[in-house]
């Protein structure tokens, strides 16, 4: 009964995490094609209900979702595997650093932590990755339009210390309010 529980959860959590990619908004003027979502709440959930391999299933299982139900092409391709590779950084993060403690100080430590790494990938990987690649199959050049630097320091970064930011303080704030439930909840092994 216990692991039929554990996989219903997972299915819950990542559907929830799916519908969660659906609603998007830009955080900074004039990069309106940087979005951000919070589909992390139910992988962060999962993590800190089950563990940190759950949460990694939660999120393939949405990204799949995304592919299958929602796919938008080329933007897809390429963003969504920064995208996991991001977020699993960020969890992992907050795996290590928080759920053994589960203290107001170690949560602070994951969430600086985490939006660190998750910047300092997200700068990486548009620089090595997604910035080649959107040129080569997109035909859009950053380089030609505002600048490789400009984009990477004025558009990226601020962009990702922000989204770290709200993840924080909106799983922060979930977590508090849900914290009486979330423990019955909470899967120990």
């Amino acid at each position: 009964m216990v692991k039929t529980r554990k996989i219903v959860l997972v299915a819950i959590l990542s559907a929830l995490s799916f519908c969660l990619m659906l609603f998007s908004f830009p955080l900074i003027p004039g990069a309106d094609f940087l979005k951000i979502e919070l589909s992390i709440l139910p992988i962060l959930l999962g993590m800190y209900l089950l563990d940190l391999k759950v949460a990694y299933v939660i999120l393939l299982l949405r990204t799949l979702l995304k592919f299958v139900l929602n796919n938008r092409g080329v933007n897809d391709l390429i963003g969504l595997p920064m995208n996991v590779l991001a977020l699993a950084l960020f969890v992992t993060v907050f795996a290590l650093v928080w759920k053994g403690r589960g203290s107001r100080l170690a949560y602070v430590w994951a969430s600086l932590l985490g939006t660190g790494l998750l910047t300092m990938a997200m700068l990486g990987l548009n620089l090595v990755y997604a910035i080649p690649l959107y040129a080569k199959f997109a035909n859009f050049d950053i380089n030609q339009y505002i600048g490789r630097d400009i984009y990477l320091f004025q558009m990226v970064l601020p962009f990702n210390l922000l989204q770290g930011i709200i993840f924080s303080l909106v799983f922060g704030l979930m977590y508090g309010l849900l914290k009486p439930v979330l423990v019955r909840y909470k899967y120990e092994k």
